[in-house]
């Protein structure tokens, strides 16, 4: 368990009330064993979530593990193959081998993980087929994804279908996720750690320093957008959209992020940006390590305006962390995001890259609205999106799963 995590910490930050009550609803999980399996342990949001609701399942006494499934490059290029269809962008058909390549990668993880436990939480598709090991366990099977699947390319969804209704449940971000299941469905949007090395106040010599470090003006406005390397998070209309705002507005660009172990095609999308923003001294392309945690936070605390121009979006948990940041927010409508960003109230939507560069002209010239927006949207992260909420809906979940009761987030 990672020592600097302490349940008595969050108290401060969500009242001493809240960190009572996980601790009653985990000893109602006395002696029960959960079983975390997902495809990488750095890189992309799934990953930094568990890193720190493991340590504090297990402080709270739910004696709690986590492990990976194994893969080559080709079993993860036919995931991210996935990853796209469900999101609805796949414009490359899955083929039969490719299904062949996902199935047989399936039947050697299940001969190598030890899927014992009381409770077995399955992240998203790429180890959904882990599932078969079901009737030689005693557990309960809830299958966790943190995907937009209400519009999936039907081939692939059909496909990984036939392994979700053997669960026991489902857990989605949302209800605007989730597909009709024969099976139990509970919904839990994903947190931010505000403890995190990512989220943590941080001193002002901190964040100068990570400037220099990438040869950042601090007197010219950065406009950032964190994500990985991924044409679904639109880099190139990111870029776009700066180009027209700056025309207007003296500022620089920050596109910062890295690639997922489970990713291969995100070197791809990192030289095609790097190709596009070649001629523009005001664009830094920055490709960060998983472990990048503190320069991350930095930039963010750095940043004038924050984006987040996808194409199709998860929950997108880079907005998450902006707005625990008081930044003004400029994202597209799209998935998770509305249930974040309330348009003009904790941030601004927009639907194209000229609607983007709009609200980012909005904000540039009337900086108190882009503050009061932070405000608001610190405010709506401290009372729905920390990792202290996340932590009470899954102990609701596990106890839900284990008496056949059900649970919804509202």
């Amino acid at each position: 368990m990672n020592p600097r995590i302490n349940l008595k910490d969050y108290e401060p930050i969500v009242g001493r009330s809240h960190i009572e009550e996980l601790r009653m609803l985990a000893s109602k999980l006395s002696g029960k064993t959960v079983l975390n399996v997902n495809s990488t342990f750095v890189g992309g949001g799934v990953a930094e979530i568990l890193s720190r609701l493991v340590p504090l399942l297990n402080q709270l006494g739910v004696d709690t593990r986590w492990q990976v499934i194994s893969g080559n490059t080709r079993f993860f290029e036919v995931t991210k193959k996935f990853h796209n269809a469900l999101h609805g962008s796949q414009s490359n058909p899955i083929s039969d081998e490719e299904l062949s390549i996902f199935l047989e990668t399936t039947r050697q993880n299940l001969n190598q993980i030890d899927l014992s436990s009381d409770i077995l939480f399955i992240h998203d598709p790429q180890p959904v087929g882990l599932i078969a090991k079901k009737t030689d366990t005693h557990g309960k099977w809830i299958w966790r994804c943190h995907i937009d699947i209400s519009h999936p390319d039907s081939r692939v969804w059909d496909f990984l279908k036939q392994f979700v209704v053997n669960y026991d449940g489902a857990v989605f971000s949302s209800p605007n996720f989730a597909q009709e299941l024969p099976i139990r469905q509970f919904f839990a949007p994903p947190s931010i750690d505000p403890l995190s090395d990512k989220n943590r106040e941080l001193s002002v010599e901190a964040v100068e320093a990570v400037l220099a470090k990438y040869g950042l003006d601090r007197d010219k406005p950065i406009i950032l957008q964190v994500s990985r390397f991924d044409w679904l998070k639109d880099p190139l209309g990111v870029i776009k959209a700066f180009e027209l705002v700056r025309r207007n507005f003296v500022c620089q660009l920050v596109l910062a992020g890295g690639a997922a172990a489970d990713d291969p095609e995100s070197e791809v999308v990192l030289t095609k940006v790097k190709e596009r923003a070649a001629d523009n001294p005001d664009i830094h392309i920055l490709d960060l390590p998983p472990d990048s945690n503190l320069e991350i936070n930095a930039l963010q605390r750095a940043a004038s305006i924050i984006m987040q121009k996808s194409i199709t979006e998860g929950f997108a948990l880079t907005i998450t962390e902006a707005l625990w940041k008081a930044k003004p927010v400029v994202a597209s409508a799209v998935g998770g995001i509305p249930l974040q960003v309330r348009n003009k109230l904790t941030g601004l939507l927009c639907h194209s890259v000229e609607g983007a560069a709009r609200a980012l002209r909005q904000i540039l010239a009337n900086p108190d609205y882009g503050q009061w927006l932070g405000r608001n949207g610190r405010e709506h992260v401290r009372q729905h999106f920390l990792i202290t909420r996340e932590v009470r809906d899954y102990l609701l979940i596990f106890l839900a799963a284990g008496r056949n009761e059900d649970f919804i987030y509202l």
